[in-house]
């Protein structure tokens, strides 16, 4: 299932359940003079940006602003890790020697990430191959970033659409007298929260396009970078231990002494990470979401046949939005916690691993060694 559906079905279920809120608020309505407070209210709220008659065009309109990057940015397209690579490479001009004596074929091995089907004694052999590979592992680590929080500001704006029509309507039932301020300050509190979580998405889709720009070597050059809509799909099943074992000690015979026990410890942490991290993000994009759309579908067909409330039908938008987020926050960590395994399996030592946090959007946290 992929998010850019998940969006399309959070836009269609929020814009209904706009639609139909005049109606469901008018049949509480009851005397002459509830009909004409109410008729009062509407007219206000047909002027609001999310105004009955133009939601979906609004909808539509934000759907497409959502989609560019933090700021509006045009600037330079880096479609894949591969591309984000080889543009890091090309800031290091010290490279191209090492480069060139890796060859095309371990060029585009690195590249395009394949790294465990890298010659174990490469960089006894080719001098600079560990920078080359450090560099390619911090552009691949810095792209999916990016691409991360990109995606996860997208659903927080989908998070905070759905929670301010919830107040906007709360606010309407208070105005005709079926709700008390005190019912609606859940509500608004939900709003805030969700301007809130915009805010923090906002900052850390900012902060991750600087660290790109920085990686990449064009700071003053550009403000951002042209990404990808979502991340690369994870793989159905994880590399095995014994393949990773093999490769980990195929390593090791190459390193000094003092490198090789440093390496074996740095290697157990990250197969585990790497491992933990691909569960999470299978559990998080498979029975998790397949359940919450089952969720949301069954959601609307009960408000249609109105047996579910409109806050039941607003609440599930956040949820789906939500488990979205979730499930990107897993495929970012799952990604990153492969190019550190990688990079280990080559002798490295990442600063850090990502610490699987399931933080919402935020920086993912790094665990110690």
């Amino acid at each position: 299932m992929t998010t850019s559906f998940l969006n399309r079905a959070c836009h269609h279920v929020l814009a209904a359940s706009l639609l139909s809120i005049p109606f469901a608020l008018a049949a509480q309505t009851t005397s002459p003079q509830q009909e004409a407070d109410w008729r009062r209210a509407n007219d206000a709220v047909g002027a609001l940006k999310r105004g009955h008659a133009d939601v979906l065009k609004w909808e539509q309109a934000n759907t497409v602003a959502s989609t560019t990057t933090p700021g509006g940015t045009t600037g330079m397209a880096i479609p894949t890790a591969e591309a984000a690579v080889r543009m890091a490479w090309a800031v290091h001009r010290d490279l191209a020697r090492a480069l060139a004596r890796l060859g095309p074929r371990n060029e585009q091995l690195i590249a395009e990430g394949r790294w465990t089907k890298l010659d174990p004694s490469l960089q006894r052999r080719v001098e600079d191959a560990g920078e080359v590979l450090e560099v390619a592992a911090a552009g691949r680590k810095a792209w999916i970033e990016a691409v991360a929080a990109q995606q996860v500001l997208k659903h927080q704006r989908d998070m905070l659409e759905a929670s301010q029509a919830a107040y906007e309507l709360g606010q309407r039932m208070v105005t005709v007298g079926n709700w008390s301020k005190l019912q609606l300050s859940p509500v608004q509190l939900a709003a805030s929260n969700a301007r809130m979580n915009l805010r923090r998405a906002q900052q850390a889709a900012a902060q991750a396009q600087a660290n790109l720009v920085k990686t990449m070597g064009q700071t003053g050059l550009q403000e951002g970078f042209v990404l990808p809509d979502q991340l690369p799909a994870i793989p159905a099943q994880p590399l095995t231990a014994t393949d990773l074992q093999k490769r980990a000690d195929a390593v090791r015979n190459q390193l000094p002494d003092a490198e090789s026990l440093r390496n074996r410890a740095l290697s157990k942490v990250a197969m585990n990470v790497y491992w933990a991290a691909h569960a999470l993000a299978q559990d998080s994009q498979g029975d998790i979401l397949k359940t919450r759309e089952f969720i949301t579908e069954e959601t609307v067909l009960h408000y249609n046949g109105m047996l579910k409330s409109v806050w039941d039908l607003l609440d599930e938008v956040r949820n789906q939005s939500q488990a979205t987020v979730d499930a990107i926050g897993a495929q970012r960590d799952f990604w990153l916690a492969e190019a550190d395994l990688q990079w280990v399996l080559q002798g490295g030592e990442p600063d850090s691993f990502v610490g699987l946090g399931g933080a919402g959007g935020d920086a993912p946290a790094a665990a110690a060694h």
